[in-house]
C-alpha cells in the first residue's frame, strides 16, 4: 500500500480520521474486505503503523467463502494482521426470527465476540468499524445501536465521509476493493420475518457463485423458497435473458437447489426487504 498519498480535496476529511484514530491505542477494525471497513484499516495503520492495528473479520454461514479470501488478499494489500472470529448469530433466536433488527443482533454477536475473545488477547484500547456519513442517514442500519452499546469508534461517519469520499480514498490508496460493488451479508437475501438458516444461506452463496462464474459480477439472489428472485445491473439484466445465457442462467441457479428462477425487471435494490418496513413502523 502505498504510503505517501495525496488525497486532493479529501485530505481534511482523513486528517480528521487520523486524528481521532491517533489516541486510540491499539486498534482493532471490524473488518468485511468491503470498501469502507478496508479505507478505514488503511487509515488506521497510516495513522498508527501495522503493529498497532488489528483486522478483525467475522465468520459465520453469512459470510460467502469468495468474501472471506478476498478479505484476507485486501489486509495483506494494506499489511495488517488478521484476526478470524468465529460468531454464532445463529444461536440468537432474534437473529434467526430475521426482522428489520437482524442486522443489530448481528453486529451484538461480533463486537461481543471481539469483547470476549480478542480485545484482552490483543491488547486493544479500542475497536472502530466502518460507518460511513450516508449509512448514518439511513434508517435501515440498526447494527450501529450495537456499535454504540458497545462504544465501537466510527470515525468514517464522525469525520464526515461519504459513500463517495471513501470510494475515492479508496482509490487513491489504491485498494484492490476501491471498486468494489457492495456485498451485504447472504442472510440480507432472505425476507424479514422468514426464518434464516445455514441451509438458505448456502444455497444462496452457491447460486451467487454460479452466476459470479458466468460474469454476473454484482448480483443478488433473493431466497423466496423455491424461488431464486435474481437481481441484476441494468446491463447485465439484458444479458440474462439472451438466447446465449438465458438456459446457463436458470441451470446455474436451480442447481442450488431452487425450483424456479425469476429475473427481477427493478434491478438491484440496496434495502429493499427492510427500507417498506423501517417506514411502515416511523409512520
Amino acid at each position: 500500500m502505498q504510503v505517501d498519498v495525496e488525497f486532493g480535496a479529501d485530505q481534511p476529511l482523513v486528517d480528521a480520521v487520523t486524528e481521532q484514530l491517533q489516541g486510540a491505542g491499539r486498534l482493532g477494525v471490524a473488518f468485511s474486505g468491503g470498501v469502507d471497513s478496508s479505507t478505514l484499516l488503511a487509515i488506521a495503520v497510516l495513522a498508527l503503523g501495522s503493529d498497532r492495528v488489528v483486522a478483525v473479520l467475522g465468520v459465520s454461514p453469512s459470510l460467502a467463502a469468495t468474501e472471506r479470501t478476498a478479505a484476507h488478499a485486501v489486509a495483506s494489500f494494506i499489511g495488517a494482521p488478521v484476526v478470524e472470529v468465529q460468531t454464532h448469530e445463529g444461536d440468537r433466536a432474534a437473529y434467526r426470527a430475521n426482522g428489520p433488527d437482524r442486522c443489530f443482533h448481528c453486529k451484538t454477536e461480533l463486537f461481543a465476540r471481539i469483547d470476549d475473545e480478542v480485545a484482552a488477547t490483543h491488547r486493544l484500547d479500542a475497536v472502530a468499524y466502518g460507518e460511513n456519513a450516508d449509512d448514518v442517514l439511513r434508517p435501515d442500519r440498526p447494527g450501529s445501536r450495537a456499535a454504540t452499546a458497545f462504544r465501537v469508534l466510527r470515525p468514517l461517519a464522525d469525520a464526515g465521509l461519504d459513500k463517495a469520499a471513501v470510494r475515492r480514498v479508496a482509490r487513491a490508496l489504491e485498494l484492490p476493493c476501491a471498486d468494489k460493488p457492495a456485498a451485504p451479508c447472504l442472510a440480507s437475501r432472505i425476507p424479514h420475518f422468514e426464518e434464516v438458516t445455514p441451509e438458505k444461506l448456502a444455497q444462496v452463496e452457491e447460486a451467487e457463485q454460479a452466476l459470479h462464474s458466468l460474469g454476473f459480477e454484482d448480483c443478488r439472489v433473493r431466497h423466496h423458497g423455491d424461488v431464486a428472485r435474481v437481481e441484476l445491473t441494468a446491463d447485465d439484466l439484458v444479458r440474462a435473458v439472451s438466447p446465449e445465457l438465458r438456459d446457463r442462467v436458470q441451470q446455474a441457479v436451480r442447481a442450488a437447489g431452487f425450483r424456479f428462477v425469476a429475473v427481477d425487471l427493478a434491478g438491484l435494490q440496496s434495502g429493499a426487504f427492510t427500507l417498506p418496513l423501517v417506514a411502515v413502523g416511523r409512520g
